[in-house]
C-alpha cells in the first residue's frame, strides 16, 4: 500500500509596502532624532579647535612682545598695505618660511628697491596667495564660496585683532572725539605703525601701555569670511592681508546685526541672513562674528581665551576693547 506524504510550503511571506514605508519612517526619524546631536558634537568639537588656534595666536604675541619689547601694529602704511600683525607673528608659529618670502614688510618696498611693495605686488603673490591653516577656523567651512580667494587669489581668514572700541580711525583727528558718544579708549593695536625705515612713522603698543591689565583687554577675536559675490568681485571680511580686513571694533557687540561697515560699496557683499551685515559707509567698522551659535571665541592680552556671549553688557564688550580709561568691567 502506497503512503501519500503531504509537504507542507516553505514559501516566505514579502514585506507589504505598507510594512516598508513604516520602517522607512521609523529610521527617518531615528535620523532627524540623531542629527542635532551629532551637528552639536562636531560644532563643539570645531569650536574647542578654534579656541585652540586663538591660545596659539595669543602666544605667538607673547613671544613676540618678549623679543621686540611691543606687540606689532595692526597694519602699516595709512593704507594698511605694507603688512598686518597676521605677517609680524609668522616667526612666532612657525611660519617663517612665508615671513622671509615677503618682499617690504613695514617699509613699502623691496630692499634695493624703490617699487611700493604691497600683499598684491607679484613679488608678495607667493606668500599672500597661501592658505595658513592655523588662522583658520574650522566651523566656518559652511560655504564654499566663503573661502574663495579674493582677486589674484590672495586667500582670507578667520582671526582679527583688537582695534578698540569705535572705529578704523581710532582716534584721529582728535584724541577724545566720541563717535555717536562713545570716546576711543586706547587699543592694543593700532594702525600705520612704526617702521624700521622712519622710526617716528606711527606707534606701537607695549604692554606697559595697558594700564587696563592684560587680563581685562581683548587682543583678538574672530570674524566670518565674507562670502564673494561674484568670481570676479570680493566680499573683504577675513581679508587679513590688509590692514582694515585684520581687526575688529567693539563699538558693536558679537555677531551684532547691526551691519559692518566698508568705505566702498564694493569691499562688502551684504548677507544678514549668514551674519554678514554690510554697508557702504565713511569708515571701516567691522564686528568679531563667528559661526559659532551664541557668541564668539576671544583672547585676552594675558593670552587666557574665553566665549563672550552675544548677549553680553555693550558696556562690557566696550571697556574690555580699550586699553587706558580704567574701568574696572571685565568679560567674567
Amino acid at each position: 500500500m502506497r503512503r501519500s506524504i503531504s509537504t507542507r510550503s516553505t514559501t516566505r511571506r514579502a514585506f507589504t509596502l505598507v510594512e516598508l514605508l513604516v520602517v522607512i519612517a521609523i529610521i527617518g526619524t531615528l535620523v532627524g532624532l540623531l542629527l542635532p546631536a551629532v551637528q552639536a558634537a562636531r560644532e563643539s568639537a570645531n569650536r574647542a579647535s578654534c579656541t585652540n588656534k586663538l591660545k596659539q595666536i595669543g602666544l605667538a604675541f607673547q613671544n613676540y612682545a618678549s623679543s621686540q619689547q611691543s606687540l606689532p601694529a595692526s597694519d602699516y602704511n595709512a593704507g594698511g598695505d605694507w603688512g598686518t600683525w597676521q605677517l609680524a607673528v609668522f616667526p612666532y608659529m612657525e611660519q617663517q618660511q612665508l615671513f622671509d618670502a615677503y618682499k617690504g614688510f613695514m617699509r613699502g618696498t623691496a630692499p634695493g628697491s624703490t617699487t611700493a611693495t604691497n600683499y598684491s605686488n607679484a613679488a608678495n603673490l607667493p606668500v599672500t596667495r597661501t592658505t595658513v591653516p592655523q588662522l583658520l577656523c574650522p566651523s566656518d567651512a559652511s560655504d564654499e564660496n566663503a573661502r574663495s580667494p579674493n582677486f589674484s587669489n590672495i586667500t582670507k581668514h578667520n582671526y582679527v585683532v583688537n582695534a578698540g572700541n569705535t572705529n578704523r580711525m581710532q582716534n584721529f583727528p582728535v584724541r577724545g572725539t566720541p563717535l555717536n558718544g562713545v570716546i576711543y579708549g586706547g587699543a592694543p593695536f593700532v594702525r600705520n605703525g612704526r617702521n624700521p625705515v622712519n622710526n617716528v612713522n606711527g606707534r606701537v603698543v607695549k604692554f606697559s601701555n595697558i594700564p587696563d591689565g592684560l587680563s581685562k583687554t581683548l587682543m583678538a577675536s574672530e570674524t566670518c569670511l565674507g562670502i564673494n559675490p561674484s568670481l570676479t568681485t570680493s566680499d573683504l571680511r577675513g581679508f587679513t592681508w590688509w590692514g582694515p580686513g585684520a581687526v575688529f571694533h567693539a563699538f558693536n557687540g558679537p555677531n551684532s546685526p547691526t551691519p559692518d561697515q566698508f568705505q566702498f560699496a564694493s569691499y562688502c557683499n551684504n548677507q544678514p541672513q549668514k551674519n554678514l551685515p554690510c554697508i557702504q559707509a565713511s569708515e571701516v567698522q567691522l564686528a568679531a562674528r563667528s559661526r559659532h551659535p551664541g557668541g564668539v571665541n576671544a583672547c585676552n592680552c594675558d593670552g587666557s581665551t574665553r566665549f563672550v556671549s552675544n548677549d553680553i553688557d555693550i558696556a562690557v564688550w566696550r571697556a574690555a576693547a580699550t586699553t587706558e580709561l580704567g574701568e574696572s568691567l571685565s568679560l567674567d
